[in-house]
Formats: structure tokens, sequence, C-alpha cells
């Protein structure tokens, strides 16, 4: 067996093993996670049925209309229309435009 064989043997062994342990790290945190949460909603479940109340289901509501709001909140088409902003124009007639090159 020649070194470097060995070498590529020992390595490949290594990253194997830091791979499987970086993988059970992440399912732990993950069973943790669903862990502490079903905990907190047991006893939120709990006192709600030693106060008398029915208990709630988690709800998790997504607002999609904030979320848009959010990224354009304030643009120039949001503005109020005050007496200062009007302007006074003279309207014309516009021609329709000619057919466009496919012929319609």
């Amino acid at each position: 067996m020649t070194l470097d064989k060995m070498l590529k043997t020992i390595f490949g062994f290594l990253l194997r093993t830091v791979l499987l342990l970086a993988g059970l790290v992440f399912l732990l945190s993950l069973l943790a996670a669903a862990l502490l949460l079903l905990v907190g909603w047991s006893l939120r479940a709990l006192w709600a049925k030693l106060t008398g109340r029915p208990v709630q289901p988690l709800v998790f509501t997504v607002l999609r209309k904030a979320q848009w709001e959010r990224f354009y909140r304030g643009g120039a088409g949001a503005r109020s229309a005050q007496a200062e902003d009007v302007i006074d124009v003279e309207s014309r007639q516009v021609d329709s435009p000619g057919s466009d090159r496919l012929g319609r």
C-alpha cells in the first residue's frame, strides 16, 4: 500500500465521519426545536384547560398585504392628493396608434 493511497483512505474516512457528525447535530437540533415547540404548546393547552377556556391551535398567519407594503410603502403613487398638488391642464385628443408590425 502506497503512502498516497493510505492518505486518501484516511482522509476519506475522516470526511465521512465529519459529515455524519454534522448530519447528526443538525437532526438533533431539529428534534430539540420540535420538542421545545411541543412542550410550549402543551403548557399553553394545559393552562387553557385549567382556566376553563377552549384549547386554541397554534396558527401561523401570513399577511401578504403587510409584506407587500413593507417594501412598497411610500412611493410617488402613495401620496394623497391635496389642493396644492392639483395641476390645471388642457386636455387634447390623442390619435389612436397605427397598425403594429403584425398588421393588427
